[in-house]
């Protein structure tokens, strides 16, 4: 099945109002750009997004915070998201920050359709809140459910016309569980292969899990904040 889009507004054409939306990437490594500046241009509103962080001003998913398109995010960090920070206070948009183990766990059990699990991370603290918890071998665990979405968009290095997808080195993140973890899985890729290019072993996500997948452009790759080391005389 070729399950090629020729763009990314093509790609997001059915994502509505209200939508939950799961993006993957680490800060700004392996974020789905083309997705993310796709879905500002079509504009849909009140979105629930699910995502390690919201990017970073004026890059990533920070173009759908400033576009005031994000109802709600569930994420680990605030990170260097100045104007993520003043939504929250200001109480435009409703934050839920998860520890981010727990977080990935969430993801991974939402896409293996378990609906809940245990873990110790957060016992005795804000976390725990109006949270289910139980005693295993003398030692209390809270309980979490499993993260689903309407749509995740990903993002990997190479892709098949199937939609199998191998991501490279840091922006493997959180791009692969999310990808099992939605109703439609899109994905962009840096190139797009015919079928049987791709070596087997090697594949990260089968197509199984994708159902629109295209080549993107106009990769910026920023780094969130580079850091660079004294030069030094060396002896």
């Amino acid at each position: 099945m070729n399950k090629v889009v020729a763009s990314a507004d093509e790609a997001i054409r059915d994502v509505c109002d209200g939508a939950t939306i799961m993006v993957g990437g680490f800060g700004l490594c392996g974020i789905p750009e083309n997705l993310i500046r796709a879905l500002v241009r079509k504009g849909s509103k009140s979105l629930t997004t699910i995502s390690n962080n919201v990017g970073v001003d004026g890059l990533g998913m920070g173009l759908l915070l400033a576009a005031g398109q994000i109802r709600r995010h569930i994420g680990t960090y605030v990170g260097e998201n100045k104007l993520l920070e003043e939504m929250v206070l200001s109480g435009k948009i409703d934050l839920q920050l998860v520890p981010q183990g727990t977080f990935s766990e969430r993801i991974r059990a939402g896409g293996a359709g378990i609906p809940a699990f245990y873990t110790p991370t957060g016992v005795g603290t804000v976390v725990a809140e109006g949270k289910e918890t139980r005693s295993f071998d003398g030692r209390t665990y809270l309980m979490e459910r499993g993260l689903k979405a309407d749509f995740a968009f990903v993002k990997a290095w190479k892709g098949d016309k199937r939609g199998s997808l191998i991501y490279r080195k840091t922006a493997r993140n959180f791009n692969p569980m999310m990808a099992t973890a939605a109703k439609i899985t899109i994905a962009e890729v840096e190139h797009l292969v015919d079928v049987g290019e791709l070596d087997a072993d090697n594949i990260h996500t089968p197509g199984v899990y994708v159902h629109r997948i295209f080549q993107g452009e106009l990769y910026e790759k920023r780094i969130e904040r580079r850091t660079v080391r004294k030069v030094t005389d060396v002896q």
